[in-house]
């Protein structure tokens, strides 16, 4: 049963013809309202996933809760439908449970809040928003336990309630969620944070709904939606073809000693739909990594990309919904059955963006990119200071963006729209713990015309005794690269204990006790290269070597031959071209940098591409030698 939505016997909201200039100022108005959003919440909440990575996503909606502005739209209907109850004014809503939403939110961590906009009795809109909370409770310091087999394992799982009613505060209920998290103060702060940006928005959607008038504010938003879904109808039109185009990839593990898992989807249109089908995708896992991949959410994760790719004037919204149709069979690691665990699922999340870039560049191979986007690498790291005081950080890590058409990707940096580094200086000053490399890997993006971006290498030197968790992936399969493009290298994470021993670290794994003077070197992936990569003008080639980004060595594999001081041999590296592009024959579309799965599985659990790090060198004041 859905919700009834209770308001005043007011005449219904009409549409009216709007003009352009005006629709053009309620969406800036719309717009400059979402970033607002951010900013009071950035401003006021406290852990640093939220206010220093970004990790939270905000939107503003119609009163059918249709997303007109925001990043993560999508879920408002999904929610309505699950909600058994009223909709009153002065209510805010509150859930954390994938399951009771479709995946609307997609595991615990995330709490999504929604509140109805009402204007004289009547609902004109909604705005949301949700963030990724530290802890939620569950059997590990994050709540992200790899080896859990039930969602019940990863924390409290809040069903979708009211957490104000009538305007004010359910204290005794956000008493007991607070209760059962290691750090309620952080999650109370941002959830008061999260609070305050739906009310900022609520007040700028009064604000222009009284200053153009209900219908015309309507009517707008109507227009905004309108507008999308022509632009989008034409660019499905023109990019996705009537053949089946299909791709698959894998999550590598579940970091229970079970993989890779295959994602497969195959895309098509029928006049001017666009048909996802995920016909194919193994079944879903025993552990932590499986994703509840909410339709909606999926179309608006390849609308994103297409516009991205293809046309990034087209305003993004939830107009364009009808022109897609999304299909994932039950219980794959994409639609498992209740109670499967949800918390790790970062992996496939990340990978669906390399899916949709496989699949949308087969029917026009000029806009391919590569594979990059990958994974949202997590370290976790928690326990008591010498003083008595807890602490725990969770933090996101980047890796290589992949090469382009029209350029190379960049280097470290992340796919995820508005996320940020959390800064050094910062995890120095409230966390036990020294950053003593923080760099790009060199060759590590794959060689293209345009290169894929290169991983990060992060070193952490713990101060205090501790426990670390690990989330990253990568580690096995490559990102692939285009159109004669070499694929990535490899992620992977190495120990160093204080007397010197190494451990090799899984990329997924929990509670490893750490050492005052252990050092951790964090590894991630390259992004895949774009493009023929003897193909790429010497001197770029050059101007990489000079800069750190590739070796002397590395640049050879563009078939460039460059002295230390990035002076380029010309004739050397015509005869090496042409000796490169006779053994090497055609270029693929896609190079995995392996010829099978099965061959693939063969292969060693610790094999990686990435040379082995130097452990720094530090004077007795501590500062690099």
């Amino acid at each position: 049963m859905s919700a009834k939505i209770i308001q005043s016997n007011k005449k219904r909201m009409k549409k009216v013809k709007v003009d352009s200039v005006t629709i053009d100022i309620i969406e800036s108005a719309l717009r400059s309202a979402r970033y607002e959003m951010d900013t009071v919440l950035f401003r006021t909440a406290m852990s640093p996933g939220i206010r220093e990575q970004h990790d939270e996503f905000p939107m503003i909606a119609n009163l059918e809760g249709k997303m007109v502005v925001g990043q993560f739209g999508s879920f408002i209907n999904a929610f309505v439908d699950a909600y058994d109850g009223t909709i009153e004014e002065g209510d805010i809503f509150m859930t954390s449970d994938p399951y009771s939403v479709n995946g609307a939110v997609s595991h615990a961590n995330d709490w999504l809040l929604l509140m109805p906009v009402y204007k004289g009795g009547r609902l004109i809109a909604w705005s949301a928003m949700f963030g990724h909370m530290t802890d939620i409770g569950g059997k590990v310091p994050g709540s992200l336990p790899t080896d859990a087999r039930q969602i019940y394992e990863e924390g409290i799982c809040v069903p979708p309630i009211k957490i104000f009613k009538g305007g004010r505060l359910q204290e005794d209920v956000l008493k007991i969620i607070l209760h059962n998290c290691r750090l309620p103060m952080w999650n109370l702060s941002d959830f008061n944070a999260i609070v305050a940006a739906l009310k900022t928005a609520s007040i700028r959607c009064i604000e222009l709904s009284t200053r153009f008038g209900d219908d015309i504010f309507y009517s707008a938003m109507d227009a905004m939606l309108e507008r999308n879904k022509r632009a989008m109808r034409e660019l499905i039109l023109r990019t996705v073809p009537e053949k089946k185009q299909y791709f698959e990839d894998y999550v590598c593990d579940d970091g229970m000693g079970m993989g890779p898992y295959k994602i497969a989807c195959t895309m098509w249109r029928e006049g001017e739909k666009c048909i996802f089908d995920f016909e194919g995708t193994d079944p879903q896992s025993i552990g932590a990594i499986n994703f509840l991949l909410n339709e909606e959410l999926f179309k608006m994760f390849a609308g994103v990309y297409m516009i991205m790719v293809f046309d990034p004037q087209i305003l993004f919204n939830d107009g364009f919904y009808d022109l897609m149709e999304v299909r994932i069979p039950q219980g794959t690691l994409l639609k498992p059955k209740k109670p499967a665990a949800l918390s790790c699922r970062t992996h496939a999340l990340g990978r669906i963006f390399d899916i949709l870039g496989g699949l949308l560049g087969q029917g026009n191979p000029a806009f391919m990119c590569a594979a990059g986007f990958s994974d949202s690498p997590h370290i976790m790291y928690s326990g008591y200071r010498s003083t008595g005081e807890w602490y725990q950080l969770f933090q996101i890590g980047f890796g290589g963006i992949p090469g382009k058409p029209f350029g190379d990707g960049p280097d470290g940096h992340s796919l995820w729209p508005s996320f940020t580094n959390v800064p050094n200086e910062f995890l120095e000053s409230y966390f036990p713990l020294r950053i003593e490399v923080y760099e790009t890997i060199a060759d590590s993006g794959g060689p293209g015309k345009n290169r894929g971006g290169n991983a990060l290498r992060v070193a952490y030197r713990f101060l205090e005794p501790g426990e670390i968790s690990i989330h990253d992936d990568r580690w096995l399969t490559y990102p692939w690269g285009v159109n004669g493009g070499l694929p990535g290298q490899r992620s992977r994470k190495l120990l160093i204990r204080g007397d010197g021993t190494e451990e090799q670290i899984p990329a997924k794994c929990d509670r490893v006790k750490v050492e005052a003077g252990d050092l951790l070197y964090f590894d991630t992936w390259g992004g895949g290269g774009c493009g023929d990569p003897l193909e790429r003008e010497p001197e770029r080639v050059a101007f990489d070597v000079d800069a750190g980004l590739v070796t002397v060595a590395g640049a050879r594999r563009y078939g460039v031959v460059v002295s230390a001081d990035a002076v380029v041999d010309l004739k050397a590296t015509t005869a090496l071209r042409a000796k490169m592009a006779k053994q090497r024959g055609p270029v693929k579309l896609f190079d995995r940098g392996f010829e099978s799965i099965d061959e693939l599985k063969g292969r060693c659990l610790v094999e990686t591409a990435l040379p082995a790090p130097q452990q720094p060198k530090f004077n007795r004041r501590g500062k690099a030698a």
